[in-house]
């Protein structure tokens, strides 16, 4: 699993796009966009965009929510919210071909996660964001590794990206608790340097 997802947004002089160009720069080989405000009309030539510059650095491109967006422009896959599209009715309308994202805040939602077709979990929020509005309680660090080790003991396999105001500081003590990659943002695109902000981040782990 690739262990930094970067996750754009719309920062001072960057917007999503910029956010997500910056990111690659830095080394970043995996990117989600994720307008979630925005409709289809302006998120798809965004996105088309965003899916050949990941695709002349050799990174995975991933759009949040759309799932008809994303087969529409053979994107690499979506990442599915809790309140979006089921994960098995999207696998349904892709088929196995693209990756699907799953959002949990809990155990239980991983263990709900682990009987359908996703192919990895996003699971926080680490700490309070800004990010995301109606935010879910927060896990901490001894949250993931309390529930990195309840998988393990239920032998639960699905990879593991932590997400939710992650920053360069917490990269090593969260890939201790064993989860599989993180995912950030505002501490990338709130860099004064954001590209070297991702360089840095990823030689860290």
């Amino acid at each position: 699993m690739i262990p930094v997802q970067f996750i754009t947004q719309s920062y001072g002089p960057w917007d999503h796009e910029q956010a997500a160009l910056q990111a690659l720069e830095g080394g970043c080989q995996w990117i989600q966009l994720r307008m979630k405000d925005c409709d289809d009309s302006e998120v798809e030539p965004i996105a088309r965009r965003l899916l050949k510059a990941c695709r002349d650095h050799n990174a995975t491109f991933i759009i949040d929510d759309r799932v008809e967006l994303c087969q529409r422009i053979e994107a690499d896959g979506v990442h599915l919210g809790r309140h979006d599209m089921p994960v098995n009715e999207a696998r349904a309308i892709l088929g196995q071909g693209f990756i699907i994202g799953a959002t949990a805040n809990t155990i239980d939602d991983i263990r709900t996660l682990c009987q359908t077709d996703a192919d990895y979990i996003g699971l926080g929020p680490f700490r309070y964001t800004t990010t995301k509005a109606n935010l879910s309680p927060i896990i901490g660090l001894d949250g993931y590794r309390r529930i990195m080790q309840t998988m393990q003991a239920e032998g639960l396999t699905m990879p593991i990206c932590a997400i939710g105001g992650i920053t360069a500081d917490d990269v090593v003590p969260l890939m201790q608790t064993g989860v599989h990659a993180i995912a950030v943002s505002g501490s990338i695109v709130k860099a004064e340097r954001p590209a070297q902000a991702m360089q840095a981040l990823i030689h860290s782990m």
